[in-house]
């Protein structure tokens, strides 16, 4: 049957916070919140839902290097009603983020490949690294993810311990603030190191062996960046093969 306007008597609306992640260009946050709208009946029954997924952008363009991290934190939660105050910990860490992260300039548009690319830093290997991560020290290694390449490997490396342990993925999967770090690592740096890109998908692949957790990996869209990092490897293997291609038969001639 359908439901005619004179049936609907009440509009309610459900706002339900979720993750917030860094906006990859601009000096901002990215609040995503699911609203859902229900049309009741006169006796409050519903009649007709929806479900929309929406963001909030938070432009923070006063944040400097002298900027009190923790009070300008503590100034978004007030004003925006869709982070929870227990998140301050995590919306500190993202503007810690966008204070250290560099500027970078609008690189020209090119449908090719670039061959050659900034050498990479010493890396640190998930299975050689001299160290044993332990599960009490995720705030530590969630710092590194921070820092430089190096340091990032470092703590990406550790974090892949864990990972490769499923007794604690419940744990390092429950907090957001690691899991959203590691996405927007592997989104921004993947082209900066191999060994990186390696680490954290690896530590995804961990997570996607377990049903509970294929909706964030799913949110954070780490399939579809997946297969644009194996897309330019392919790429840059077919060009290396064709420089030496030619470099073989220059040495011939």
């Amino acid at each position: 049957m359908n439901m005619q306007p004179e049936d609907a008597r009440y509009l309610k609306r459900k706002v339900k916070g979720g993750s917030i992640d860094v906006h990859p260009t601009e000096k901002a946050l990215v609040v995503n919140y699911e609203l859902e709208a229900t049309i009741l009946g006169e006796l409050g029954d519903p009649m007709l839902g929806e479900r929309k997924e929406c963001q909030k952008i938070i432009r923070v363009k006063s944040l400097n290097p002298n900027s009190d991290l923790g009070a300008l934190a503590k100034e978004i939660i007030d004003k925006c009603k869709l982070i929870h105050p227990s998140k301050l910990p995590e919306v500190e860490q993202l503007l810690y983020y966008l204070q250290n992260r560099k500027e970078t300039g609008p690189s020209k548009a090119s449908g090719k490949t670039e061959l050659h690319e900034t050498p990479e830093v010493p890396t640190y290997d998930a299975t050689e690294i001299n160290e044993t991560a332990n599960i009490n020290d995720l705030d530590e290694y969630l710092e590194l993810l921070y820092e430089d390449v190096a340091e990032k490997i470092r703590g990406s490396a550790l974090l892949l311990q864990l990972s490769r342990n499923p007794d604690n993925l419940e744990e390092l999967f429950s907090n957001e603030t690691v899991v959203s770090a590691l996405a927007r690592v592997l989104r921004d740096d993947w082209k900066k190191s191999s060994e990186l890109a390696t680490n954290i998908i690896y530590i995804f692949f961990c997570f996607s062996s377990f049903t509970q957790f294929h909706g964030v990996i799913l949110h954070f869209k780490i399939g579809a960046l997946c297969m644009t990092i194996v897309e330019h490897e392919l790429k840059k293997y077919d060009l290396w093969k064709e420089e030496l291609e030619k470099k073989k038969k220059a040495d011939i001639l």
